[in-house]
């Protein structure tokens, strides 16, 4: 006896399962919501705070506060009562419950691993300010992923074993009622569910052979068969639970399509005769058949976009790699993350309540001394050099991203069109590491900024189809107006990186004359002015065959060199290569 009916259509069934699996066991489990805001995701939040059964449901922004995320001092109590008192964290209070996180794909690096600590030893450890306490934290995570070119961190996906589409549960219209009391039951019911070999097996064999390295993955599925079964008030696996849970688990984790049928794997044994008779429907399958079951219907649900997904992971995977990721650092300004011993000054500001919140441990202590030693005790806090705490603040790495694109007469004959497909890759994969773009053209007799340093992808992309062409080449006066935009940029904090896309064939000097030589010349000059600036630069050719003039003044700029090839998918390899280089 299922807990709820189905809704009409494979996706939402397989969703509303998902919600409820979340339901019946949290501890651990993460599960995500890639969708923006909408109808769908906002049904699937209500089914789930339904089927929670009373359970704590929280919101956790990007931007919270480690102390208000772990728990800690608890100035004012502390204070009131004359002793320590801790104050519980947003993990605490969500024990036994949902964490929901808006804007996940955001999420940094540190608060992401606390959520992966949380999530594995099922507590949350405060150890500072003078305090030491361990409070149970037995959560599930909610991951609302709104990105389009990104994705949550990947410590947090690798834990994840639900990733649906709410836009699945919108079409499929109102959800079912849910019976609360068969809910719990199956929560009873499911430490004595039992797993046969057969189903262990074919869930490992899947996730084999569909290349998935994570050796959670089988684990979790295997997780979800026992919920279904739970959830069906039975007390033994079968193999339509194994492919349900390859559906959900394993599908949207799949790196690559199966090489050769399960069937055909030699080593998967055949369950022994006790394991066929526990096994029920299943006790005449050998286990490479039950594994081209389960396999098969993974196939079935996997997604359309499979391979682009892939190489969008791919994309992101070197980019961090090349260390631009978005990362922070330490800083003596940007988002306060907590607080050191230390006195201000030389640029290290004051932490009040980190601060007081010293000092508060010691106040009983003090005022016996002090009445001990004859001296006058006067209301308020005792302070001493010693309490003293320091901001500590992290500020994000963040690259500006200058485009100096020809658009002059002979970039125009040679392939102004793929150029402008070059810097849209270019544009996505700052976007995926927040960084800053901005767009400089020059044609005729000069160069002019279209576009200042932003973070808008959107006008950056509609400012470069706007991009004219013709006239002649003064490679000079851009090199000279972006030399001078990335020395401001570099003044901010920024760290600026100057793409220029031409075929090198400057024709028209720096004072607007035109002569081949001078302006050879004087382009040439500008881009040594870069190079003794310490300026990092790339140069895309976009000749129909490299030029040796473009490889001169790359050579000049101290750059990295990339010849524009033919084909849109060759322009995004190589363009992405040059920038992870």
């Amino acid at each position: 006896m299922s807990v709820a009916t189905e809704p009409a259509g494979p996706a939402a069934g397989l969703a509303t399962l998902a919600l409820r699996l979340l339901a019946l066991d949290p501890a651990g489990s993460v599960l995500v919501l890639r969708a923006p805001p909408g109808p769908g995701r906002d049904q699937a939040l209500r089914f789930l705070g339904a089927v929670l059964d009373a359970r704590p449901q929280r919101r956790c922004p990007v931007g919270i506060d480690e102390d208000r995320l772990l728990g800690g001092l608890d100035l004012t109590a502390s204070l009131s009562a004359g002793r320590p008192m801790v104050a519980r964290g947003l993990l605490a209070e969500c024990d036994g419950g949902v964490l929901v996180v808006p804007g996940a794909e955001r999420l940094g690096g540190r608060l992401a691993a606390l959520l992966a600590a949380a999530l594995d030893g099922g507590e949350v450890t405060v150890e500072r300010d003078g305090v030491s306490r361990v409070s149970p934290a037995a959560i599930g995570l909610v991951l609302l992923d709104e990105g389009i070119d990104e994705a949550p961190p990947d410590c947090l996906l690798d834990r994840a074993a639900f990733l649906i589409d709410p836009a699945s549960l919108a079409s499929a219209g109102a959800l079912p009622e849910v019976s609360l009391g068969s809910l719990r039951s199956a929560r009873a019911q499911l430490a004595s569910v039992r797993t046969s070999a057969a189903v262990r097996e074919a869930l490992c064999a899947t996730a084999l052979a569909f290349g998935i390295a994570s050796l959670r993955a089988p684990l979790l599925a295997l997780r979800a068969a026992r919920g279904i079964a739970a959830l069906d008030r039975r007390r033994e696996t079968t193999l339509a639970d194994a492919e349900q849970a390859a559906m959900l688990v394993l599908a949207h984790r799949a790196t690559r399509l199966p090489e050769q049928p399960a069937e055909a794997s030699p080593e998967l044994p055949t369950p022994s005769a006790g394991e066929a008779e526990q096994t029920g429907s299943e006790e005449a399958l050998t286990a490479g058949e039950a594994t081209t079951r389960v396999l098969e219907a993974a196939r079935a649900a996997l997604p359309p976009d499979l391979l682009a997904a892939l190489t969008a992971a791919a994309a992101r995977r070197a980019s961090a790699a090349a260390g631009r990721d978005g990362s922070a650092r330490p800083s003596v300004r940007g988002r306060r993350v907590g607080s050191l011993p230390g006195r201000p000054g030389e640029g290290r500001r004051l932490d009040l309540p980190g601060s007081l919140r010293a000092a508060a441990l010691w106040q009983t202590l003090r005022r016996r001394q002090a009445a001990r030693d004859g001296a006058k005790v006067r209301d308020g806090l005792i302070v001493r050099p010693g309490d003293l705490r320091v901001l500590r603040c992290e500020q994000p790495r963040r690259t500006t991203t200058i485009f100096v694109v020809d658009a002059s007469g002979s970039a125009a004959l040679n392939r102004m069109a793929e150029a402008k497909g070059a810097v849209e890759t270019l544009l996505s994969e700052c976007y995926r590491r927040r960084d800053r773009v901005a767009l400089i053209g020059f044609r005729g007799e000069g160069a002019e900024l279209l576009l200042p340093p932003t973070g808008a992808l959107a006008r950056a992309r509609r400012c470069l189809a706007a991009l004219p062409g013709g006239g002649g080449t003064p490679i000079a006066a851009g090199l000279d107006a972006a030399g001078a935009l990335a020395c401001r940029l570099r003044s901010r904090g920024d760290t600026p990186l100057i793409v220029l896309l031409t075929d090198g064939r400057a024709n028209v000097a720096r004072d607007g004359t035109r002569d081949r030589g001078r302006a050879q010349a004087d382009a040439e000059a500008s881009a040594s002015v870069l190079r003794g600036a310490g300026i990092a630069a790339l140069l895309i050719d976009i000749s129909p065959r490299p030029q040796s003039l473009a490889q001169r003044l790359c050579a000049a700029m101290g750059g990295r060199f990339a010849a524009l090839p033919q084909g849109g998918q060759a322009v995004g390899a190589a363009v992405r290569a040059a920038v992870a280089a």
